[in-house]
């Protein structure tokens, strides 16, 4: 009798212990959405493409590629666009599907919005409902503002719950391909149709050996986010290494697999896991042969290499002096190991055209 008195006792005590241990779990497990506030300008730039080559172009806060916008699944992201270019521009957030009726965020010219016009700012409101690999760009005349004029930027967002292999990752690399035209260098409203031909490719807006090599040391296990930003095919080829492909625009695959070479179309998106286990220098670059091209002449275009730590660098060596101005932003490594928000890089801005 005593022993059923002190276990009545006992009983509602533990009910209340268990609820309060569960509810504390669920609150540690659970992600609270983050509201993040960005302002964003759209700029009149002219920047440096390639060895003889200049572009005029507009440019999400006067740089290109745009600001990073780094952010968690579930996070309500507001963003102020300010338009202080001379013609019209919306931002459609590429990968985002605007659920729960916010079409109207959706950056479509006379279908979603009427356009941003000079001097005017408009806000956009959306939810990072899901994860990986994105991007954002002008949906205005597409074929020259985001095909030629650099209208383009990278959104990752972080997974509420990353695969085993994604939190293996030491280091992130984001890759921006595109095209140029160089005839419309300097002439705002025109290039970029059918009968216009690119004859200069480049990574992050800079065409090899304008870009920068990528480093790592042996034991890394790197991510390399794939993003088609202008009209062309890239067939990405990385020597000396497997390419696991983990997602594709933005979506985690069931099932990895290896590749040797990739085909990013436009608009596409991969994310690429590595493991850097073979010391040395290794070239990773575009497979269709005329995109390693800068107006005809060769190495140029989408080409970059990998350098491992610790590899001497002979004389010959195209690179040999790229310690000097090297930006351990340019693929925005640096500002992925911020945290949450928006990222600019000041070695991507242009000049102001005139």
């Amino acid at each position: 009798m005593a022993l059923k008195l002190k276990l009545k006792k006992f009983i509602p005590v533990f009910i209340v212990f268990a609820f309060l241990e569960t509810l504390s779990l669920m609150m540690a497990g659970q992600s609270f959405a983050a509201t993040r506030e960005f302002n964003l300008t759209i700029e009149e730039v002219r920047i440096h493409v390639a060895p003889g080559l200049d572009f005029n172009v507009f440019a999400f806060d006067g740089q290109v590629p745009g600001p990073l916008i780094h952010v968690k699944e579930g996070d309500h992201v507001i963003v102020h666009v300010t338009n202080n270019t001379s013609l019209p521009h919306t931002i459609h957030w590429h990968g985002i599907n605007q659920t729960h009726d916010n079409w109207k965020m959706d950056g479509v010219p006379m279908i979603t919005q009427e356009p941003i016009q000079p001097g005017d700012t408009f806000t956009y409101k959306w939810i990072a409902e899901r994860s990986g690999t994105l991007w954002y760009h002008c949906h205005v005349n597409v074929n020259e503002h985001v095909a030629l004029r650099g209208m383009w930027g990278p959104i990752i967002i972080d997974p509420k719950h990353p695969s085993h292999l994604e939190k293996k990752v030491t280091k992130d690399f984001i890759l921006m391909y595109s095209s140029w035209q160089s005839p419309y260098s300097t002439h705002y409203g025109q290039g970029g149709g059918p009968r216009d031909e690119a004859d200069y490719w480049s990574i992050n807006a800079k065409s090899f050996p304008m870009d920068m090599p990528i480093r790592v040391k042996k034991g890394d296990i790197i991510r390399l986010h794939f993003i088609g930003a202008g009209d062309a095919f890239h067939e990405i080829h990385l020597h000396g290494h497997d390419m696991l492909v983990v997602r594709k625009d933005g979506y985690p695959l069931p099932h990895p697999y290896f590749v040797d070479t990739i085909l990013v179309g436009p608009g596409e998106r991969y994310d690429i896991i590595v493991r850097m286990n073979n010391p040395g220098r290794f070239v990773m670059h575009d497979h269709i042969d005329k995109h390693m091209t800068n107006g005809g002449k060769e190495m140029g275009g989408a080409m970059t290499v990998v350098e491992y730590d610790g590899i001497p660098k002979e004389d010959w060596y195209i690179w040999k002096g790229k310690s000097k101005t090297y930006d351990p932003d340019f693929f925005y490594t640096q500002s992925m190991k911020k945290g949450y928000g928006m990222f600019t890089n000041p070695k991507f801005k242009g000049t102001p055209v005139e």
